[in-house]
């Protein structure tokens, strides 16, 4: 009878460690399988939360098949402890091994509200960010002036949420007056910008940076970045250029950025500046005349006049011979690319077309022509 007993019990031990077996390997599945969220979303976790309540909001959202087994499963990897706060896009068809990985692995929130400080050569603008979670685009809630008397709610309610990303975006074309001036009214960095950094040295770029970053510091990144792109692009340079140096380089990209108003047409604006460095003609190029009188701290806001043409400055690229002393602006990367691997054409001159773009030309018969057209719209435009 007792041989009969043990024999039993030991079956169901069989069958019961068959069972246990079956529920780890399926549950184990469950937490490495392609999840059930049909499309992405945005998960807060708010500071101090933990593994469960998050488990509990990816099941109530339809991200998570198993609340218990998402808790077990990141329990089981020694991650329950490592949650992050902040807000992180959870990708449709994520694993439940996948979101812990989002929600653990630290870094800046990859979705929710974000403030974007933008320095435009224009002007300057303060944008609050939504991120749209179907599109993965971020949708403006809020855009305003950063001296505006008072900043909307949007911007407000941004400032007082722990996970809101904060950046500061340098458009192409800047000056380097331009930028420090900008970073003095960004409320959320600190520190002065104790040197004035070459102009041309500053990478236009989108910079993530926290609350009370130093300013100074983030000049720095600006400049580092900058410097890499130029001697990655010196690097990679075509041959025969007339051109001597990477500085050298870094005037003629910022010519070229200044100059090109359609980015497809840079290397074509850089090959007309090189075919004329080559042959020894002057580059004849107005924004150069008005860096010179204005030093890069704003806008002229009027036409140039004859005299102006006429004089006699190191920026007058009517007057002196080849490139002027300096940068005229800080070129983003694809000026300094184009300045460096131009378009292989025989143009000269080009003028505009009315279009935003350029009409080139190889002789001058073809540009005095190409000018005669442009007069045309012009007086056409004028007559509207």
């Amino acid at each position: 009878m007792w041989r009969h007993i043990a024999s039993n019990a030991l079956t169901l031990g069989v069958v019961a460690l068959a069972v246990m077996s079956g529920i780890v390997v399926w549950g184990r599945a469950q937490y490495s399988e392609p999840g059930p969220l049909a499309e992405a979303i945005c998960l807060r976790v708010e500071s101090g939360s933990n593994m469960g309540a998050v488990s509990r909001e990816l099941e109530g959202r339809g991200a998570v098949s198993s609340a218990p087994i998402f808790r077990i499963g990141a329990d089981y990897t020694d991650k329950s402890q490592e949650l992050k706060a902040g807000s992180f896009l959870v990708p449709a068809g994520a694993s439940m091994s996948e979101i812990v990985d989002i929600v653990t692995r630290g870094g800046q929130s990859t979705c929710g509200t974000e403030v974007v400080f933008r320095i435009g050569v224009t002007s300057e603008s303060v944008q609050v960010r939504e991120l749209d979670v179907a599109s993965n685009r971020f949708a403006v809630s809020a855009e305003f002036e950063p001296d505006s008397e008072e900043a909307p709610e949007a911007y407000r309610a941004a400032r007082e949420l722990d996970d809101t990303r904060y950046r500061v975006a340098a458009a192409e074309g800047v000056t380097v007056a331009q930028v420090v001036q900008a970073l003095e009214e960004v409320d959320f960095l600190q520190g002065e910008v104790t040197e004035l950094p070459p102009e041309g040295s500053l990478a236009p770029e989108s910079y993530e940076v926290e609350v009370g970053a130093d300013r100074q510091e983030l000049v720095e990144r600006m400049r580092s970045l900058q410097a890499d792109r130029l001697e990655a692009a010196w690097r990679e340079r075509a041959a025969d250029l007339p051109i001597g140096s990477p500085e050298e380089a870094l005037v003629l990209a910022s010519i070229v950025e200044k100059e090109t108003g359609v980015p497809e047409e840079r290397e074509q604006v850089a090959s007309v500046f090189v075919n004329r460095l080559r042959e020894g003609m002057r580059l004849q190029t107005d924004p150069t005349v008005i860096y010179g009188i204005t030093g890069g701290e704003g806008a002229l806001g009027r036409g140039l006049r004859r005299s102006e043409l006429d004089a006699a400055t190191p920026y007058n690229t009517y007057v002196i011979d080849g490139l002027p002393p300096t940068p005229i602006a800080n070129p983003g990367l694809a000026s300094i690319q184009a300045a460096l691997n131009p378009a292989d054409t025989n143009y000269r001159y080009f003028v505009a077309d009315g279009s935003g773009g350029h009409a080139f030309a190889e002789t001058l018969e073809e540009h005095n022509a190409n000018v005669a057209r442009w007069r045309e719209i012009e007086a056409e435009q004028a007559g509207q």
